[in-house]
């Protein structure tokens, strides 16, 4: 029988690592609701984890702010709501504006080439698995955060890629409300064609322009839309 070469403390720290990386798929993907209670107990059945990692991979993402530790009722998943919204995706903007004109001020043979080459892959993958009901492509998914990533990549500042890292990870639950509304009626491959071709030819403000209507309509999609985020959440009990 194969046995660990970890020691206790580095076996819990991997451990809540796998956790972490699973329960927050769980999150962004909405199957566990926001609002929604995290009993330990239910956890570490669902899982199959002990107690000490599903704590610790807790912690984590309540750093992340996707769930939160209350006072006599232990963690929940973090609400969602239309000022949350409003303030995220305001920041978002903000910060990739900036990000997006410094990489194009440091714009090179390679970074115009990664994004062509982003947006290409992109384009070639179906947003969804199929055509009615939507079902979520992780594939797309997973193309579509590259190329926003190469979009900004070469602003010069880690620390900037990260906070927008961040923000795009605390909007991904928001879109994934808005892409079951919109899909199949908007033409996010046209946007993005858009904004990867003002970004090439060297037309900054264009770009910049085209980027942030690109976050402003999935935000407007469920700000008009009053139940939305109420659907969404997990009734309180």
């Amino acid at each position: 029988m194969a046995t660990s070469n970890l020691a206790p403390d580095q076996t819990i720290a991997t451990q809540a690592s796998a956790l972490c990386d699973r329960l927050r798929h769980d999150l962004l993907q909405g199957w566990l609701k926001p609002g929604r209670k995290l009993p330990l107990k239910f956890l570490m059945e669902h899982y199959q984890a002990g107690q000490t990692p599903i704590r610790e991979a807790l912690n984590r993402l309540a750093s992340e702010g996707l769930v939160e530790f209350r006072d006599q009722r232990g963690f929940t998943v973090t609400g969602i709501s239309e000022a949350e919204l409003r303030e995220l995706n305001q920041t978002r903007c903000w910060l990739e504006e900036r990000a997006l004109r410094e990489t194009m001020r440091n714009r090179s043979r390679e970074w115009e080439e990664g994004l062509v080459l982003a947006w290409h892959r992109l384009q070639r993958t179906k947003r969804s698995l199929s055509d009615a009901p939507f079902e979520s492509n992780p594939d797309w998914d997973r193309l579509h955060a590259a190329f926003h990533r190469q979009l900004i990549s070469a602003c010069g500042s880690r620390w900037l890629l990260a906070y927008c890292e961040q923000q795009s990870s605390l909007l991904y639950r928001y879109r994934q409300l808005a892409v079951r509304k919109a899909y199949p009626t908007r033409n996010v491959q046209a946007e993005h064609e858009g904004i990867m071709q003002a970004a090439i030819d060297g037309d900054e403000d264009t770009a910049v322009s085209r980027l942030l209507a690109h976050y402003r309509a999935t935000a407007d999609i469920i700000l008009n839309d009053p139940h939305a985020l109420e659907r969404a959440s997990e009734p309180e009990g």
